[in-house]
């Protein structure tokens, strides 16, 4: 009993990495305001090595308009510029020596439509995570009932019960959709 626990503690915990990943994921994507967030993909050139831009600096919302961006060794203000302009951010910075602003404009129809599809495909992403976690879990269970460690009957409840993981797993995935589908349709 014991080992089918602990079976079924690893594959939710697969599952659930899968959901913080769809969540970090839809962070990134773009609604009507700003959200620090939207930076966490950015990766600065710094001393030779890809460093994440909010280890280098203070980023914030003044508004629901603006980042801020308030690098902690002034230095770096042209390496943090350039590596925004490089991302896939799509704001241009502007930089008046001590910090950079990022304008956020807001977005049209058509816009918010290519998010929504952003955030579709990344949620497909974390459906597909899952469905791979639970894949690995079937495998092990059978893997294990050949090996004559489960009865051909727990290995169909420890199938039936990582199959209801699967199904509460792609529901809360969608649930996330749902709030991030309506928070970028939202003006």
């Amino acid at each position: 009993m014991a080992l089918r626990d602990e079976l079924l503690d690893e594959v939710e915990l697969m599952m659930e990495d899968s959901l913080e990943a769809t969540k970090r994921a839809f962070n990134s994507i773009r609604t009507g305001r700003a959200n620090a967030s939207l930076l966490d993909r950015v990766m600065v050139e710094y001393y030779g090595a890809p460093t994440p831009l909010k280890t280098l600096a203070n980023i914030g919302t003044p508004d629901a308009s603006t980042i801020t961006i308030q690098p902690f060794d002034p230095s770096t203000l042209s390496l943090i510029e350039r590596a925004i302009n490089l991302s896939d951010v799509g704001l241009v910075p502007n930089n008046d020596g001590k910090i950079i602003r990022l304008n956020i404009p807001p977005l049209t129809e058509e816009r918010r439509k290519e998010f929504v599809k952003q955030a579709s495909k990344e949620a497909e992403n974390g459906k597909v995570s899952v469905r791979n976690a639970r894949r690995e879990g079937v495998d092990l269970v059978k893997k294990k009932e050949k090996a004559k460690e489960y009865s051909k009957d727990e290995a169909l409840d420890l199938q039936d019960a990582i199959q209801k993981l699967t199904d509460t797993y792609i529901k809360k995935i969608e649930g996330e959709l749902a709030i991030k589908e309506k928070d970028i349709m939202s003006v």
